[in-house]
């Protein structure tokens, strides 16, 4: 997160604003295509999880032998778009000013090349999840965060176009990044050692599962980069900057609990498979809990001072960052609470009328931030669309689950909702205390996140957890701290 911080302010400054909003923008089209890379990431965690549950090792062999033929199927059918439909909106529909259109166009083909490297990683990639290795994954992260690091470095000391360096430097990140989640699969798991497997049926029921995951993916896309898309037609570069900047945030912020949420992935999926559904309901409501509680230790105490923040971690602070920052985290902080939902819904295969509804409301973030541009309001009410819309989704997404696998929203709510609201409310209220007694500056900062963190950690552990979790917690750290 702090290294993810630290590049997003060197590669502001390095560029410009508008120069940062011209590279998230036209990355953003081909980061459009992304929704394609997500669904297949869905259905490959799935059925490797569920193979894993089965513990149908023969199987799992020709599960990834098929995917990776769907991955390779997907990069044609990818560059093919992107190389026509794609860049002729390039050419004729984004605002880029003239100037910098010829270096708009090599970032767009360097943006094709790291995305088509991250197809191929999403394979071994799942395959570390669903053998829950989640260590390797983040010592793969750590490694990647450190190359972005050095990247802001190079990209100062180069004397070139600091646009296209940007995007060939990026390319390069991608490349070693997808090497070595390759290397170690092939050394570690022997599903990973490729070889020709076809199983038309399999690929058949996959291509089914994926059709309507594809439908989800997609929206999820339109949410965040056809949103950015908007913004360049309606707004000047420095307000795409400013939107680009509050997404960084959120991304940065909500790795704890989108990380957390990929390592309950397997196991929901094989308690699922497994027939244990006490235990499957036992992980959402746990991780609900948890999920939202990692996004809220860092959430608060960063919305509540978040001008403070971007002073010290921006050298220039585009117009609108910091109202746009904070909308976007509560926004993150909504639908951190029901990614472990999300996960249960696909446990069953049957993606229809999920994907579907939840699908058409994610899409009426898009059409609704569309009217209200056209009707004259300003690029904030967007991400106001988007809390609303969020809260809708959290409903719907329970009572379509409910049917999926049976879970009991009673309980859901009683050991689930009614924790977290305790919670937020008992540290909410000291927060928000000391915001308004306290004087603007970085000193009271400094004191607000050093009160507010530990008081958050202690409602938690008094008013979320049971006192069986509590029991467990503390036997943890102990074994952690006096470790021999």
């Amino acid at each position: 997160m702090l290294v993810s911080l630290y590049t997003v302010r060197i590669v502001l400054n390095v560029l410009g604003a508008e120069d940062y909003g011209i590279y998230n923008v036209v990355a953003g089209v081909v980061t459009m295509f992304g929704f394609l890379s997500s669904a297949m990431s869905t259905a490959t965690q799935r059925y490797f999880a569920f193979d894993l549950g089965k513990q149908d090792y023969e199987h799992l062999k020709t599960t990834f032998s098929v995917t990776v033929t769907i991955y390779f199927l997907l990069i044609i059918v990818v560059v093919i778009i992107a190389e026509t439909v794609g860049l002729w909106f390039i050419n004729n529909r984004l605002s880029v000013p003239m100037e910098r259109l010829v270096a708009a166009k090599w970032i767009y083909q360097f943006a094709l090349l790291s995305f088509v490297f991250t197809l191929l990683t999403t394979p071994y990639m799942s395959a570390i999840i669903a053998h829950e290795n989640m260590n390797v994954y983040a010592y793969v992260s750590i490694v990647e965060a450190v190359l972005k690091l050095a990247l802001v470095f190079v990209l100062q000391i180069i004397d070139y176009d600091k646009l296209i360096l940007y995007g060939i430097l990026m390319l390069a990140v991608a490349v070693i990044n997808t090497s070595l989640y390759r290397i170690y699969c092939k050394r570690k798991y022997d599903e990973c050692k490729l070889k020709f497997i076809w199983d038309r049926k399999l690929f058949r029921e996959m291509l089914g599962f994926t059709g309507w995951t594809l439908f989800g993916a997609f929206t999820t896309v339109a949410r965040n980069q056809a949103i950015t898309v908007l913004f360049n037609q309606f707004f000047t570069p420095v307000i795409v900057a400013a939107r680009s900047i509050s997404l960084q945030i959120t991304n940065a912020v909500g790795v704890f609990s989108t990380n957390f949420n990929k390592s309950l992935y397997p196991p929901i999926i094989k308690e699922y498979s497994a027939g244990n559904r006490d235990g499957m309901y036992s992980l959402l409501y746990n991780g609900c809990k948890m999920t939202f509680f990692l996004m809220w230790v860092f959430s608060l105490p960063i919305i509540l001072n978040m001008k403070t923040i971007l002073s010290i971690w921006l050298e220039e602070v585009p117009e609108w960052t910091v109202f746009f920052s904070q909308l976007a985290l509560i926004e993150v902080l909504v639908n951190s609470l029901s990614m472990p939902i999300t996960v249960a819904a696909r446990a069953p295969g049957r993606m229809k009328t999920y994907e579907l509804t939840l699908g058409i409301l994610q899409l009426c973030i898009f059409f609704v931030s569309w009217i209200l541009f056209q009707i004259g309001y300003d690029a904030w009410v967007s991400f106001v669309a988007a809390i609303v819309v969020n809260v809708i989704m959290m409903v719907v997404r329970l009572v379509i689950v409910r049917g999926l696998v049976g879970l009991p929203l009673k309980q859901f709510t009683v050991k689930t909702i009614l924790p977290i609201s305790y919670m937020a409310f008992a540290s909410l209220s000291p927060a928000l205390l000391m915001f308004f007694l306290m004087p603007e500056g970085v000193l009271s900062s400094i004191i607000q996140v050093a009160i507010s963190v530990p008081l958050t950690c202690i409602a938690m552990y008094y008013l979320g957890m049971t006192a069986q979790q509590r029991t467990q917690t503390v036997q943890m750290l102990k074994n952690k701290l006096f470790k021999e």
